[in-house]
């Protein structure tokens, strides 16, 4: 005779299974560096837009593991879990790759990466399918963990260095209180094409916001 699972062991399998199923899970990862000092920063765009991903949907990004911080829940119904690395941008690979393997999720289809791009100016945002670093340590970092480039990226426009300007220091500098205004309505037009990736796919999200720029209130 078979044996009767227990309520709590009933439970547990079906919170393995529903961490095992990743076809049905996007994981959304915000690149950035972890300390307070780096707040507003053009490198921490990408945590910048994790919070306003956070905020609209109720999602506590605050569990520690994966050497990152991680929120579950839902946006518009599809299951999604909201990454901030704490590893620095140069090793932001490392918990994402840990991510991507403990909730089985396919990063070729069901991860976004959201990232700050100095060849873009400020206001504008683009949808790629792959491609490759460009440049930027953080997605080097990810491209060498996961061993391909192709997965969904939002690059966030925050413009060219200044001639004469260290790139580190560009690229850790503050907003001005006028590029910040302007940078929450970016951040709101990535949270929207967000949504519709998850919706109707990388294309469609490519067919409208590549050929936009936001431009300041």
């Amino acid at each position: 005779m078979k044996a009767q699972q227990t309520a709590p062991a009933k439970a547990e399998k079906g919170r393995q299974k529903q961490e095992g199923n990743g076809q049905n899970m996007y994981v959304i990862a915000g690149l950035g560096n972890p300390k307070k000092e780096y707040d507003n920063t053009r490198h921490n765009i990408g945590f910048s837009v994790i919070d306003m991903l956070a905020d609209k949907t109720g999602i506590s990004v605050n569990t520690a593991k994966h050497k990152g911080l991680l929120g579950a829940g839902y946006l518009n119904g599809q299951k999604i879990i909201l990454v901030k690395p704490l590893t620095y941008m140069n090793l932001s690979g490392e918990c994402i790759r840990e991510v991507l393997d403990y909730y089985k999720v396919d990063g070729s289809t069901n991860l976004i990466v959201i990232h700050d791009d100095i060849s873009l100016e400020p206001g504008i945002i683009r949808v790629r399918k792959k491609g490759s670093a460009g440049g930027h340590n953080g997605l080097k970092n990810i491209i060498q963990h996961l061993g391909k480039d192709q997965f969904v990226r939002i690059k966030v426009g925050v413009g060219e260095k200044p001639a004469g300007y260290d790139l580190a220091d560009y690229v850790l500098g503050h907003f001005d209180r006028e590029e910040q205004v302007l940078m929450k309505q970016v951040s709101e037009e990535v949270c929207e094409a967000v949504q519709m990736i998850l919706e109707k796919g990388p294309d469609a999200a490519m067919n409208v916001y590549n050929g936009r720029k936001v431009e300041k209130a």
